[in-house]
């Protein structure tokens, strides 16, 4: 019998290429679809893949859908998500919504012993232990969708108990790479938008540009594989070949390498522990010739001291973190702070917004709200 998937975030990049994935084998069945507010494509991934149920985060999205399709049953908001999840009879869920809105799937699947592919890095960003714990309790399999941390799950099949000495992660360097700090301030949406590497959505890219994305990576693997953070790295490698690494207590280092292609890291969570073949380019190392490898530039790119500062501190300190750069990243979108103020808006937040104990999930939704409204007046005072 094939696997029941449940795939949240649908219409999104991750989404799309994971069910061109599920497309290439009868090993999975598509159970449930859902996405924020793009109900057009998602009704038509419903009928493409006789899905019965889907969930739509926006009401308005959600009204249209259900008018729109009449075959099936269209559930609303972070309610809706929640339904999906723990109604739709899946073996397997992919999270692959963007933010702070894919915790509360996440704890859903979870709770429920559903083994989750986790594509959303925030849940471990904000969510932390709890998250691991809850995983832990019920026995649910935590699969990363993330290149570099599917890397790391992989390499660490070769290596030992007790042998795993540190982690590196690699960091294309986003569309800024070289700039100075001053030269950041003056950058254009357009152009903060335009990765080298990857195609992304929207606040994935800016996340990747500010190099956001590698601090938030670095927790997500504290949390993921339990090692410290003073042996969690991140180096600058532009051709993005290389997308991690791990070093064994002999000195030696394993490093996954394969061409940019996120069904890679996709067909690995949804399939494990077997390897499927993909239609993917090969890597020729030799027509590549070279691959380069630099320090982060800690002053043009704060962010990444910014979310080591805030996963050392723990406690709220990542969901503070995490909320005040949605915050401005939205803002930044849409053209009211400037490229460098998501950094500073950031720093103030965590500077006026003392970190708390976790005692329960709903600690972090409080701090989540909070850490908004402060981030949002910070912004404001900026204009």
């Amino acid at each position: 019998m094939p696997r029941r998937l449940l795939v949240l975030g649908s219409t999104g990049s991750i989404g799309t290429q994971a069910l061109d994935v599920v497309a290439r084998t009868d090993d999975l069945e598509i159970v449930g679809l859902s996405a924020a507010r793009s109900w057009e494509p998602l009704v038509e991934q419903a009928i493409r893949h006789g899905v019965r149920r889907i969930a739509l985060a926006d009401p308005d999205a959600a009204a249209r859908a259900a008018e729109a399709w009449t075959d099936g049953e269209v559930l609303v908001g972070a309610e809706g998500l929640v339904q999906l999840v723990l109604e739709s009879g899946a073996d397997l869920v992919l999270n692959a919504l963007v933010g702070s809105a894919g915790l509360g799937p996440t704890v859903a699947a979870l709770g429920e012993g559903i083994d989750l592919a986790l594509a959303n890095k925030e849940s471990l960003v904000v969510g932390g232990e709890l998250v691991t714990q809850l995983a832990e309790a019920t026995g649910a399999q935590l699969l990363p969708v993330d290149s570099e941390h599917a890397a790391l799950h992989h390499l660490l099949h070769g290596v030992p108990t007790g042998a795993l000495e540190r982690m590196t992660i690699t960091a294309s360097g986003g569309p800024f790479r070289g700039r100075s700090h001053a030269e950041l301030a003056d950058v254009t949406v357009a152009e903060a938008l335009n990765h080298p590497t990857w195609s992304m959505g929207g606040k994935i890219t800016i996340d990747s540009a500010t190099l956001m994305n590698k601090g938030l990576e670095v927790i997500e693997a504290h949390h993921l594989f339990g090692l410290p953070y003073d042996r969690i790295d991140v180096v600058v490698h532009p051709q993005s070949i290389v997308h991690a690494l791990v070093e064994t207590a002999d000195g030696a280092q394993l490093a996954h390498l394969g061409l940019p292609d996120m069904r890679i890291a996709i067909a690995y969570a949804l399939h494990h522990p077997d390897i499927v073949k993909l239609p993917t380019k090969r890597l020729n190392l030799a027509e590549l010739g070279a691959l380069t490898f630099e320090e982060v530039d800690r002053d043009a790119f704060p962010c990444l001291d910014l979310c080591l500062q805030a996963a050392r501190a723990g406690g709220t300190a990542p969901c503070i973190l995490n909320a005040a750069n949605e915050v401005a990243v939205h803002a930044f979108l849409n053209e009211r702070l400037a490229f460098t103020g998501i950094a500073d808006v950031i720093d103030a937040t965590l500077q006026q917004m003392p970190s708390g104990p976790v005692r329960a999930f709903e600690s972090l939704f409080e701090a989540d709200r909070a850490a908004r409204e402060l981030a949002t007046e910070q912004i404001g005072a900026r204009a």
